[in-house]
């Protein structure tokens, strides 16, 4: 399953293309225009001491993985059309297996993109850290299993490609921006501050940012352990739905 999944990415070039094109067009419309806005005095403490494109470029790569691990679930509704998750229900292999296997294809396509990303953002925002690179790679992997487990076990439950990319549309916003991508935690209204806790993007975002400009909010051991939990807590609620579907959904 993971070879198939990498291979399918590797033949489809748009896929890679307009995953690396999205989070530039963020960095170039939003980041430098908003980049300049916060030019003002006393800015900076906003944001940790970094400049603002500095600080969305550290989230962009959090980002990249977000809506690429979600998406996974379309190939899913495309087996279905075509009969291949029929195939794999019913083969001898376990499904947790199966959706383990398809996971992690997925998480590592998504993380290949993320550090392409990465590598571009070190042209515009040049204070990033080199020696991130690694740490954000693992990050990213732990948030991209927990959320292509998520995507596939809703797509076990909806067949039309339109109402799945709506459903990701209603759940990634959301999540995006109570993550700490675009503005900090602390800036927060306190209702947003308490989902924001719930979203294992935040704990991403925020280990991603330590290990790359060297701002955190949180602690970054408990950015790991709180990912670890809730990445887990993601691929039980995916493997217990995929062992629950059936050939005729």
């Amino acid at each position: 399953m993971v070879y198939r999944q990498v291979k399918r990415f590797v033949n489809a070039r748009s896929r890679l293309v307009i995953t690396i094109v999205q989070p530039l067009i963020w960095i170039v419309f939003f980041g430098m225009g908003w980049s300049r806005a916060f030019s003002f005095p006393g800015a900076r403490a906003l944001f940790g001491g970094l400049d603002y494109l500095t600080y969305l470029a550290s989230g962009m790569v959090a980002m990249t993985v977000m809506t690429g691990s979600f998406m996974s679930g379309v190939s899913v509704i495309w087996d279905k059309q075509f009969g291949f998750l029929k195939e794999t229900l019913v083969a001898p292999a376990s499904r947790s297996e199966v959706i383990l296997g398809r996971a992690l294809g997925d998480a590592l396509v998504v993380n290949i993109q993320a550090m392409i990303v990465l590598a571009l953002l070190f042209l515009v925002a040049p204070g990033l850290n080199p020696g991130g690179v690694l740490p954000a790679f693992l990050y990213g992997l732990l948030l991209s299993l927990g959320f292509a487990s998520l995507g596939i076990a809703l797509s076990v439950k909806i067949s039309s490609m339109e109402g799945f990319q709506m459903v990701v549309n209603l759940v990634t916003m959301p999540l995006l921006f109570m993550s700490g991508i675009f503005y900090p935690i602390s800036t927060m209204p306190e209702w947003m501050k308490a989902a924001a806790y719930l979203n294992p993007a935040t704990y991403a975002v925020d280990g991603m940012r330590y290990w790359l400009t060297g701002v955190s909010y949180f602690n970054p051991a408990l950015d790991t352990a709180l990912l670890l939990a809730l990445t887990a807590t993601l691929l039980f609620v995916g493997t217990r739905a995929f062992e629950k579907a059936t050939v005729e959904d």
